[in-house]
């Protein structure tokens, strides 16, 4: 079990710490992340191995099923997004993987968790996703096509990013409003504040 469970808090701490933080810079994912690797394994490793004695054969269809609303599970304030709920699963995955692999040689266990490892950072290095923004815009005069240039200038100028790109959504013409996504240019991901219209407390506490 020590073995098994080294094996994963060092597989989960890489694709937490070096893969995941690093782009995103989110401590309260970071921290249940890794919380949550430790307490699926202990779970599902005593429900497995430990009720086998007791004759509990229904033991690993109530892991399958915690794993299942584990999968699933949503925060209480806001939707997870896209990215972190990938990661949230792949952590559930490797430690549910390494619980019940009691049959399976740790060389096959240590291979199962590079591979998963090398598929993240293939995606995360090949597959580089360039934050955006949503702003409420007022000057939907630039909002026609021929107009373009002139509206990622005057965004570039009153945000002080560099724009990639930017689509116009819904338009509000008794207020004089659009709704612009705006792509841009930056090291870090935060998905989650930037993709908001209003921040709530929590978000203003995090961003200080």
């Amino acid at each position: 079990m020590i073995l098994r469970f080294v094996i994963l808090m060092i597989s989960t701490w890489f694709i937490v710490d070096r893969l995941y933080f690093r782009k995103s810079r989110r401590r309260d994912f970071y921290f249940s992340f890794i919380l949550m690797s430790v307490a699926i394994f202990f779970l599902v490793y005593f429900m497995i191995f430990v009720l086998e004695d007791l004759k509990a054969k229904t033991s690993i269809g109530i892991g399958i099923g915690l794993f299942g609303i584990f999968s699933i599970m949503r925060y209480r304030t806001d939707a997870m997004p896209v990215r972190e709920m990938t990661y949230m699963f792949v952590i559930i995955a490797l430690s549910v993987v390494n619980a019940i692999a009691n049959t399976v040689s740790v060389l096959e266990l240590v291979t199962t968790n590079i591979l998963v490892i090398a598929c993240i950072y293939v995606c995360e290095a090949r597959l580089r996703q360039a934050p955006y923004k949503l702003v409420q815009y007022d000057r939907i005069e630039l909002i026609t096509p021929e107009r373009r240039p002139e509206l990622i200038a005057d965004l570039q100028i009153r945000l002080g990013v560099d724009i990639l790109h930017v689509d116009v959504g819904s338009v509000d013409f008794l207020r004089d409003m659009a709704m612009v996504k705006i792509y841009y240019k930056a090291d870090n991901i935060d998905s989650s504040i930037d993709n908001k219209l209003k921040l709530d407390h929590d978000d203003l506490q995090m961003s200080n």
